[in-house]
């Protein structure tokens, strides 16, 4: 462990055991390093761990204070493994991403960061460079498996994290969305049985709808992950053929499964001879210093897809995104040739020109710097604003909070009164087809924090005081 790691646990302990409690101010950095004989970067390191990490509060002109901490409670946690034999989710997922599209709607219910956290100048300067280079052959030359020189910068990525992936294994797909779906249809039939987490990423559910899958929902602690003794329960009772999982800032819950964890996850399925396709659209959006593995880096059976994209550390627009499919790689490509033909050949030919200038890496640090800092913003505002019945489970990673209201409050319900005041959350039934999760929402901190934000959040609280009444 590092000075500045043993520092910002020694001052947690503290925080935990009551001799630095919320609202008080902490010693200065100077104050720090003449106490500690630590050096002036070593315990600035250590406070801006503590930031990141919601324990302490940076005020301009007055120093770091000790932030207010949540109760923690979990949620009572529902059925270990819940099946369901025709999954019919889209209807309501439908209806509310709708009425969140208005302009005129706060989107703490949409899935996608901020795109003014993006190099958009850039990106377009690099769409129009290969407006100027494009050739006739350019659309045949990027059909799938996609372009040959975005497939190897995204295979340099991965080796940068010691994992070896030949750019012959990447498919670039639309959007990780397509990588997923691709990815599922290629190792399941109509009919058979999938793993996913309850509550998971609303778009495993409609793909199940849409392909007529039948889903294994199993538990999720909101901090721990995936229960992986109700995981072994499922398996060892269905002839499961897959499994959809997301290992990094989960969405909605936030959470990043240890790498303990991961290795015992990957070991279960090839045990069972289970495809595991892996969601990791927000592993870029960590916010320690170093990067997580996905759960592949631990399979030595070929038996994960592993997919992500651009669309949330990047840009959204360009729908970019793939999937390090292995033996799986020429069945996808067939599965999207017979349905989206290929991935926009601009787009592909744009991120090769930008991915070329070596500034992508700088653009990842602002950003997560950035959305560390909102995120912190919001979780203050929402702890100033909403009742003290009112449960924050914060992450340390990604840019989402999930809000637990108290029963018997219907977060379905808080989210159609918010959007009758141009205020969009996203209900916990979105994520679920059980009604354990009825009494939460996913909050969205990646936005800008103004007057405007304020008193939104201001709102949501005089809603749900008004529903406690």
């Amino acid at each position: 462990m590092k000075k500045y790691q043993r520092l910002a646990q020694q001052i947690m302990e503290q925080i935990d055991r009551g001799v630095w409690q919320a609202g008080d101010r902490l010693p200065s950095l100077r104050e720090q390093v003449r106490h500690s004989g630590m050096s002036f970067m070593t315990v600035g390191h250590a406070y801006q761990l503590l930031e990141s990490q919601g324990r302490i509060i940076a005020r301009p002109q007055s120093g770091y204070f000790v932030a207010p901490r949540p109760v923690e409670r979990q949620p009572a946690p529902p059925a270990q493994v819940m099946r369901d034999e025709a999954v019919d989710i889209n209807t309501t997922i439908f209806e509310i991403l709708q009425a969140s599209c208005d302009a005129r709607v706060l989107p703490f219910g949409s899935a996608f960061p901020d795109p003014h956290l993006f190099p958009q100048q850039q990106l377009n300067r690099s769409l129009a460079n290969i407006s100027k280079t494009a050739t006739a052959m350019s659309v045949i030359e990027n059909l799938p498996p996609g372009n040959a020189a975005l497939r190897h910068a995204i295979a340099r990525r991965y080796a940068q994290q010691g994992m070896t992936i030949s750019p012959d294994e990447i498919v670039i797909t639309a959007g990780a969305l397509e990588a997923l779906n691709l990815s599922l249809q290629a190792v399941t039939e109509p009919g058979d049985w999938v793993i996913v987490e309850n509550p998971c990423f609303y778009g495993a559910l409609q793909a199940l709808e849409r392909l007529k899958l039948k889903a294994l929902s199993v538990a999720t602690d909101v901090t721990e992950g995936i229960d992986l003794d109700a995981l072994a329960q499922a398996l060892n009772e269905y002839p499961v053929k897959a499994c959809w999982l997301m290992t990094n800032s989960q969405n909605p819950l936030g959470f990043t499964l240890s790498a303990a964890k991961k290795a015992r996850l990957v070991a279960l399925l090839a045990a069972h001879n289970v495809t595991l396709i892996e969601d990791d659209v927000y592993s870029e959006l960590y916010y320690g210093r170093e990067k997580p593995l996905p759960a592949k880096a631990w399979d030595t059976e070929d038996m994960t897809l592993h997919c992500s994209s651009f669309s949330k550390c990047l840009v959204a627009g360009f729908r970019i995104g793939w999937v390090a499919a292995g033996k799986h790689a020429r069945r996808i490509q067939q599965l999207q040739l017979m349905s989206t033909l290929s991935t926009s050949s601009p787009m592909q030919l744009a991120l090769v020109d930008y991915l070329s200038t070596q500034r992508y890496d700088a653009h990842l640090r602002r950003l997560r710097r950035a959305l560390a800092e909102r995120k912190q913003l919001a979780w203050q505002a929402l702890l100033r604003h909403l009742p003290p019945e009112v449960k924050i489970h914060h992450s340390d990673s990604g840019y989402f909070l999930w809000i637990e209201l108290p029963a018997p409050l219907d977060a379905g319900a808080l989210c159609e009164q918010a959007l009758a005041h141009h205020i969009s959350i996203a209900p916990g039934k979105m994520f679920s087809t059980s009604d354990a999760w009825v009494p939460f929402f996913r909050f969205n901190t990646s936005w800008g924090w103004g007057h405007r934000e304020e008193h939104a959040v201001k709102l949501l609280g005089d809603l749900i005081r008004q529903s406690l009444q």
